[in-house]
């Protein structure tokens, strides 16, 4: 095995960089065809989605006035053209799911045949043996890490186009249904334009410097749950093999001994990585029971001096909701782009391994292995 004495682990803009250098060849290589078909179908859904969002959020405040006035009328009016709404809701969740799946798949068999290719040919998977690196257990990041890799950048990317175009649209809404507040202090009146746009901004980029700072560690833990993770599959492996060679077997007690260290090392790194989790499940979840009752309130002034109607109200704050939850972006997914990031450092640490393959370059390092 190599020796780690001269090998200095490469950076995370090295293995991203990496990791994408070969990754994007789905979209610019023979299956360039099928992957930007794929793409800009989901984009377009997304876009979709939007609209029919926007739509419900007027149609809320349409519903809502009725109720206010009362009028029977209005309401089954109401009724009635909600039912195209839903069926389109319904049916462009369900075409997102097939898509988003099916560029997923995809990706994940085309960017797996490469890496296969790439580790099996010329002998690289015997050469690897004589490289200093981080590239244990290629074959389960190959499986595993592979498609973690390419299956949340498909929701990722999604999500944040989607977050963005919805946050666009709806503070709009923000900006005309809430107007301006006008607060009288000391015999002085202080006007704040669109200040609903102002609280909103002003909320999700405390809640996301919050996120940030508590869950700053999350992607080291994760790449050290799963190293810890590769390392237990490599012993039992390791057991089972050297029982295998044996005449009578190896004994249990030494295959127990050997495992139980590695196995020690995984429930480590999984309480370290609950902790995490908890931590950031404080912030999330006090932010999903918080922000609907913030817009409620902060709409009620209007509403109880006469200057905001019911449906405005329901409207406006359902608007703000929208739009912390698009600029909440990050802070629900942090879990899961630290998860992507652990998951792509391994690909590419191991593909940055294989780089050094070359017969010269192994040659160098078993000479100096000897000598």
């Amino acid at each position: 095995m190599p020796s780690d004495e001269t090998y200095h682990a490469p950076g995370e803009r090295q293995l991203l960089l990496r990791f994408w250098k070969s990754a994007r060849g789905f979209w610019t290589g023979k299956s360039a065809v099928l992957a930007w078909l794929l793409t800009v179908l989901l984009v377009a859904t997304v876009l979709l989605q939007l609209l029919t969002q926007y739509y419900l959020n007027f149609w809320n405040r349409d519903f809502f006035n009725a109720i206010e006035r009362k009028d029977g009328k209005e309401l089954l009016g109401q009724t009635l053209r909600f039912l195209p709404l839903a069926a389109a809701s319904l049916s462009l969740a369900v075409f997102s799911v097939w898509g988003r799946m099916t560029l997923q798949r995809s990706w994940r068999a085309w960017l797996s045949d490469e890496l296969y290719r790439y580790w099996l040919g010329q002998d690289r998977f015997v050469r690897l043996n004589f490289v200093a690196g981080d590239y244990q257990a290629p074959e389960y990041r190959i499986a595993e890490d592979c498609r973690l890799a390419t299956d949340l950048p498909v929701d990722l990317v999604l999500g944040l186009v989607g977050s963005l175009l919805t946050a666009a649209t709806f503070i709009g809404i923000l900006w005309v249904v809430g107007g301006n507040l006008a607060i009288d202090a000391a015999g002085l009146t202080l006007t704040i334009p669109g200040y609903l746009v102002v609280a909103v901004v002003v909320y999700s980029i405390t809640v996301a410097a919050v996120t940030m700072l508590i869950g700053r560690r999350l992607t080291d833990v994760l790449e050290e749950n799963k190293r810890a993770e590769a390392q237990l599959r490599a012993v039992g492996t390791h057991v089972r093999e050297s029982g295998e060679g044996m005449g009578s077997g190896m004994k249990g007690e030494d295959g127990i001994r050997a495992i139980r260290p590695a196995l020690k090392a995984v429930i480590a790194s999984w309480l370290n990585y609950c902790w995490e989790l908890v931590r950031l499940t404080i912030i999330t979840h006090t932010n999903s029971l918080v922000a609907p009752v913030i817009g409620l309130l902060l709409c009620m002034p209007k509403y109880v001096a006469g200057t905001m109607l019911l449906g405005e109200v329901v409207q406006a704050a359902a608007a703000f909701v929208v739009v912390q939850s698009a600029c909440s972006w990050f802070i629900d997914n942090y879990p899961r782009l630290a998860e992507w990031a652990a998951s792509a450092n391994r690909v590419a640490s191991l593909l940055l391994a294989l780089d050094k393959t070359d017969p010269s370059q192994v040659k160098d390092e078993i000479a100096r292995m000897r000598g």
